[in-house]
């Protein structure tokens, strides 16, 4: 409890450095006052003691403890609590287009490259909490995976979900991977429209030009960034398919269109990366999420109690105490 308290004005602590002084004051002050008598003998006088002469140094204490209170209370002692509302007023809407083609499967990222996008990419939706937020997988063909929705948990679960399957055509549509993200998004109202566009190889599937698809993203008003993903070189990846299912993995050469990436990254305003291992998607990610931000309003409520009016009453109370005693059993030693 004390530690919600609070001093408005603290600077009146000073004056307790006062109170040394008048205790010391006091004691001298009461040595003057007490006279010595020298006779040659005391036989002729009772002995006794009186209890009110010994407490008559309360008094003081009671206007020592009244001045300090009244010093607690001039800081002007109070509680505050503060509650926060936050408001977002202009949102961004946002779709994740990813290549979920074979390539993705590839190990030079761990524990492949795919696997990796989607730990990464599910972080980047958490901390997007006032946008909205659409999913488009594509590999020789497109679909929608989620429409854009401010339901986290919604794009979370088709995320997690997200794997490559012989469903799709292979290869890797860029054209029509982007051109099914700017539909997601071209009635967007949305003060923002943003298109996350990744994929590890180059345009070589769909009915789709990705330079054409560029240029609706930029009719629409629609930013994309690009993501190249993939170590220079080689990766291993999978290479054919055993007859059980599995794949037969071996070194194949990354080829990766980044002239294409660069192209509709600038076009649309956007900007291109390139990410080779899992900490640099993961440094892409963030330098998107600090790129597009959501105007935010953080409205704080103070709500003030005054904790000095208890301590001046106390402090009233004993100077009349004092006051009282003064007056009537302390009389007469004053």
């Amino acid at each position: 409890m004390l530690d919600s308290i609070v001093f408005e004005n603290s600077q009146f602590f000073w004056l307790f450095l006062a109170m040394p002084i008048l205790i010391a004051w006091y004691i001298w002050k009461r040595n003057q006052q007490q006279a010595s008598l020298k006779i040659s003998s005391i036989k002729g006088f009772t002995m006794g003691s009186s209890w009110l002469s010994k407490l008559k140094p309360v008094l003081f204490a009671l206007r020592l403890i009244a001045l300090a209170l009244l010093i607690v209370a001039m800081a002007r002692p109070r509680t505050v609590e503060i509650s926060t509302k936050t408001t977002s007023t202009k949102g961004i809407d946002i779709v994740m287009a990813i290549d979920v083609s074979a390539s993705m499967l590839a190990r030079d990222l761990k524990p492949n490259r795919l696997e990796a996008l989607k730990e990464v990419a599910a972080a980047f939706v958490k901390g997007r909490p006032s946008d909205r937020i659409g999913l488009v997988v594509y590999a020789g063909e497109s679909f929608t995976k989620t429409p854009i929705t401010s339901d986290k948990t919604i794009v979370l679960s088709a995320m997690k979900k997200i794997a490559y399957n012989n469903l799709l055509e292979n290869g890797t549509a860029i054209g029509m991977g982007l051109a099914t993200a700017v539909n997601r998004l071209k009635d967007s109202k949305a003060k923002s429209k943003v298109i996350i566009l990744l994929t590890d190889g180059s345009n070589n599937a769909g009915f789709i030009d990705p330079k054409i698809a560029s240029e609706l993203a930029v009719e629409y008003g629609i930013k994309t960034y690009t993501i190249g993903l993939g170590t220079n070189g080689t990766a291993i990846a999978p290479v054919a398919i055993r007859p059980n299912g599995s794949f037969q993995y071996g070194n194949v050469k990354v080829e990766i269109d980044e002239e294409l990436l660069k192209e509709i990254a600038t076009v649309t305003d956007g900007k291109y990366f390139r990410a080779t291992d899992n900490k640099k998607l993961e440094q892409i990610y963030e330098e998107i999420d600090k790129l597009e931000k959501t105007d935010v309003e953080e409205f704080k409520y103070h709500n003030y109690e005054e904790k000095f009016r208890p301590l001046v009453l106390l402090a009233g109370l004993l100077l009349l105490i004092e006051f009282l005693a003064r007056v009537t059993v302390f009389r007469s030693f004053i």
